[in-house]
């Protein structure tokens, strides 16, 4: 009986080892960036990941992440005390001025934020439509910069990690 019971408790704690190996492992969206789908016309376009991390990423970009945040207010450069702050704001703004242009219906296109920049992913029709959109995002008020990652056709290969 008390060998059964080590068996069961042995059994029990690597099958838990098992679920900690594959947390692991297991990527998410850490730092809750902002990540959002705008337009969907395109739905052969490869689906973008989004920001995401394993456990292990996370931990090893905390540290950056927490001095690049700080240093724009240090620097006089954000009115508020973390550049990571304004992304809440700005992708909504973002998605307000695609929807706002209509230009860029005819597309598939994932946006997310991180310290200010803007990342663009998914598919446009041509690169003037490309271009056109960047330059879009750009102009919109504590945007420092824009990460353009926009395939033209959905049949390129995606600059952007995509979806599993």
């Amino acid at each position: 009986m008390a060998s059964r019971c080590a068996v069961r408790i042995g059994l029990y704690l690597l099958a838990l080892a098992l679920c900690e190996v594959t947390k692991a492992d297991e990527r998410r969206n850490f730092f809750n960036d902002p990540f959002v789908q705008v337009t969907s016309a395109l739905p052969a376009c490869p689906v973008a990941a989004g920001p995401l991390f394993t456990a292990e990423e996370a931990k090893a970009d905390e540290h950056a992440r927490s001095q690049r945040g700080v240093s724009c207010h240090l620097a006089g450069r954000c009115r508020l005390s973390n550049a990571y702050l304004y992304d809440r704001e700005i992708i909504p703004r973002v998605v307000k001025a695609i929807h706002a242009d209509g230009r860029f219906e005819r597309t598939s296109i994932w946006a997310y934020g991180q310290r200010r920049w803007v990342y663009l992913q998914g598919c446009v029709n041509s690169a003037a439509e490309s271009a056109a959109l960047e330059q879009l995002i750009r102009n919109i008020d504590d945007v420092e910069a824009v990460i353009n990652e926009l395939s033209v056709g959905v049949d390129a290969r995606p600059r952007y990690e995509v979806a599993r």
